[in-house]
């Protein structure tokens, strides 16, 4: 069994959230309506999560839409959105996940909104290990943390407790 070592607390992940909700709003105030499309699975909790957030501080309406792809073999996998593309059009739309690593995952979902004239996209994590390899950078992030590329972050957003993890 894998070591565990605790870097978030549940009370620390809650203010990390907290933060990057008030930092969305500040960045897109003026917006009537944002969309946070959250990467399955654990990127669309998250975006749950700032969900939630946003709708108590926000003036905007905020949309939540789930994107799927296959992580580990995204050239081979469809990429899809659970909603109609044309809702998209003209919005501000933040790709959310739960970790970046190399920015290969936010990569690949970017093709999703290649087909349609999108205001911006901008993207938040909740941990950044910025061993960038793609180039793509994390407009919104939790917890910036220097790790070695073998190290594995784990984040457990499960409804009573949410944590991060070095293995």
């Amino acid at each position: 069994m894998e070591e565990k070592s605790l870097i978030l607390t549940d009370d620390q992940v809650r203010q990390k959230i907290k933060r990057m909700a008030y930092e969305i709003y500040e960045n897109n105030f003026q917006e009537k309506e944002i969309i946070l499309a959250g990467i399955h699975s654990q990127g669309y909790e998250l975006a749950k999560l700032l969900q939630n957030d946003l709708e108590v501080i926000a003036s905007f309406k905020v949309k939540l839409i789930g994107l799927n792809l296959d992580k580990f073999a995204p050239t081979q996998s469809d990429i899809s959105l659970d909603c109609d593309t044309a809702t998209l059009k003209n919005k501000c739309i933040v790709l959310i996940d739960d970790v970046m690593n190399t920015g290969r995952t936010m990569a690949y979902s970017l093709k999703a909104f290649l087909n349609v004239k999108v205001k911006k996209i901008e993207t938040a994590v909740l941990v950044n290990r910025s061993h960038t390899q793609f180039p793509i950078s994390t407009k919104y992030a939790g917890y910036e943390l220097a790790t070695t590329i073998n190290d594995h972050v784990a984040v457990e957003l499960d409804k009573n407790k949410k944590v991060v993890y070095l293995q």
